[in-house]
């Protein structure tokens, strides 16, 4: 195993389509905490953010031998972990519930006695809570451009939608996370 890790991911794909288990483990290896943070940011610190988390690698697993190298593996992975963020998303009726577990959170929030009274939620948090409040397919979005950093034509190709659609899902999300931190300081 300690040899795989000087191998060329190419190389490893190779491997892992004739079977080496081995090399399946260095590329998760090499690729957990891309698709942690991708995960994480569709659905939120919770349990099914670790099962699609690990169903990401299960699908990278079954689908191997249709990998072309077109695209980097972390590409590959990016999309498929967005594409089952997005199914759990649609599967629990995501927005419903977050839109509930906001307002319940902005209720416990007024019951809580903080020993400062200036004392204010992490920057972070308010981020998740906002995120969790926007649509799946604009979350998905923000999270490949903003948070992983990939340009709007790697963004595009990884979800399979036309630029434009990127551009104008961005620019809603934003404005959409704009109102829900506003409402959020103001608590």
């Amino acid at each position: 195993m300690d040899q795989l890790q000087y191998i060329d991911e190419s190389e490893l794909v190779l491997l892992v389509k004739n079977g080496n288990e081995e090399a399946l483990a260095e590329l998760i290896r090499r690729h957990q905490r891309l698709v942690a943070r991708v995960v994480v940011g569709m659905l939120g610190n919770t349990p099914e953010a670790d099962d699609v988390g690990q169903e990401t690698f299960i699908r990278f697993w079954s689908a191997v031998q249709n990998y072309r190298h077109e695209a980097k593996v972390s590409t590959f992975l990016t999309r498929i972990a967005i594409n089952l963020s997005i199914n759990e998303l649609r599967k629990r009726n995501k927005r419903f519930e977050w839109e509930s577990s906001l307002e319940d959170a902005e209720s416990r929030k007024m019951s809580i006695a903080y020993p400062n009274e200036s004392q204010r939620i992490d920057e972070n948090e308010h981020i998740s809570k906002a995120l969790a409040a926007i649509e799946p397919d604009h979350r998905a979005v923000v999270i490949l451009r903003l948070v992983q950093g990939y340009s709007t034509n790697e963004t595009a190709q990884m979800l399979g939608i036309p630029i434009g659609t990127v551009l104008s899902r961005l620019s809603r999300a934003l404005e959409k996370l704009r109102i829900v931190i506003k409402k959020l300081e103001e608590v």
